[in-house]
């Protein structure tokens, strides 16, 4: 009898045993599918096999997008495209400026596009929120490569290759104004203008569109130089035995030059006070180094060869992670400094940055997205890959009008002006 109460005490324990063992694993979580060995982020990201030492590091990572933008969708009920090509040619450069019209009310200002062919330098131009484009000129500067325009949209810097197909050539001309109410045809405006030096490797026009800023070969260096939009009252403000430089001109007083970029070599960036000469580093020592500096001209957008993005504060000597992987190339600056509009790489394959994407062996396809530089929060606006009748697109020169209600970019693979309405 006692031997089998000992049996029974034997089976009940075991029972109770299993029955704690069985509710203890359905408690455990079950295990995620992005946590299984041997798999993460970066093989995603790079899907053709191992980084290279040069290849970027860090991990695109999207911000949630919360900027209620959909995608259009067909049928009577869609609504309007925010998304639309400007050009129906490939353009060679754009300004955005405020012109007047008549409006309901009367007459009133509003921002305009006027861009250049990049096959023959043929003038185009059309309202930012009525897209109607129209011929404005035809003076024809075949083989264009790059426009820059100034004044009110009327002044122009034409560069492009003589017949020897070595020799920079830079033509600075100006088309007539127009006149509110007219109706020229573009046969009657031409050209005129002059010729600036030879092999000009560089130009910046300042932000009140009066003025440039150029570089140009100078004995065994190089040289820069300001002059009017028109060419004149030439300043040399600067000099240096390293000819390689990129400039921006963000103010006024303040003009910026960066090493051009490689992700082999270190890079560095200076300021320039145009009217006083004074010479300043702002900052250095970063490979890859591309940037652009904000209209105050105390923030700075810049990327190393990981191409991750960064705001550096010239009174706090501190950087802000944007926590985005792009080029400052492929972004515009807000008038106030506070937003920083950028097209996005939805990913970054392998390679050598920014030099691979310069020599166009690398190309992306980009998101539209705002930054804040003061946190890094970021904000997706759009994804032209799912408008119809845009695709995808590498976003390059991007500019705001006046108002900022306008968002406009090239894409460089196809060379066509696009407008995003903000």
């Amino acid at each position: 009898m006692k031997t089998r109460n000992i049996i029974l005490l034997v089976i009940v324990l075991v029972l109770v045993a299993a029955g704690v063992w069985g509710f203890l694993l359905s408690r455990r979580p079950s295990a995620s599918p992005s946590s299984s060995a041997g798999e993460n982020f970066v093989s995603t990201l790079w899907p053709f096999g191992n980084t290279s030492q040069n290849a970027p590091q860090s991990a695109q990572t999207p911000p949630a997008n919360v900027s209620g933008y959909q995608p259009p969708s067909g049928g009577q009920n869609a609504p309007a495209v925010s998304l639309r090509q400007i050009s129906s040619m490939p353009i060679a450069g754009y300004g955005v400026f405020m012109k007047q019209r008549y409006g309901a009310a009367g007459t009133e200002n509003a921002p305009y596009v006027r861009y250049a062919d990049r096959t023959n330098g043929n003038i185009y131009q059309t309202f930012a929120d009525n897209i109607q484009e129209r011929q404005f000129s035809q003076t024809e500067v075949p083989g264009l490569h790059e426009a820059l325009f100034g004044g009110s949209g009327e002044d122009v810097i034409m560069r492009y290759l003589k017949s020897d197909q070595a020799t920079i050539e830079t033509y600075d001309g100006t088309v007539p104004s127009e006149v509110l109410g007219g109706d020229t045809s573009a046969a009657n405006n031409q050209l005129t203008g002059t010729f600036l030096p030879e092999n000009i490797s560089e130009v910046s026009v300042s932000p009140d569109f009066s003025n440039i800023f150029y570089i140009v070969p100078s004995g065994n260096g190089a040289a820069g130089v300001t002059a009017s939009m028109s060419g004149g009252s030439k300043t040399q403000i600067f000099s240096s035995s390293f000819t390689e430089w990129m400039p921006q001109w963000p103010n006024k007083r303040m003009i910026t030059l960066t090493t051009k970029a490689s992700g082999t070599a270190n890079g560095y960036m200076y300021s320039i006070d145009p009217l006083t000469k004074d010479f300043e580093k702002i900052i250095g020592g970063i490979s890859g180094l591309t940037t652009l500096t904000s209209p105050s001209g105390r923030l700075v957008l810049y990327a190393d060869n990981n191409l991750s993005l960064k705001v550096y504060n010239r009174d706090t000597g501190q950087s802000v992670s944007m926590g985005v992987n792009t080029l400052p190339e492929k972004c515009v600056w807000g008038g106030a400094n506070d937003a920083i509009y950028c097209a996005v790489p939805k990913y970054v394959q392998n390679g050598l940055y920014p030099d691979d994407w310069y020599q166009g062996t690398v190309s992306f396809s980009d998101s539209i997205w705002k930054l804040d530089p003061s946190n890094g929060s970021t904000t997706m606006i759009a994804d032209p890959g799912t408008v119809a009748g845009v695709g995808d697109v590498d976003a390059v020169n991007l500019k705001l009008d006046q108002s900022e209600n306008y968002l406009f970019f090239m894409d460089k693979k196809s060379s066509y002006l696009y407008e995003l309405a903000l």
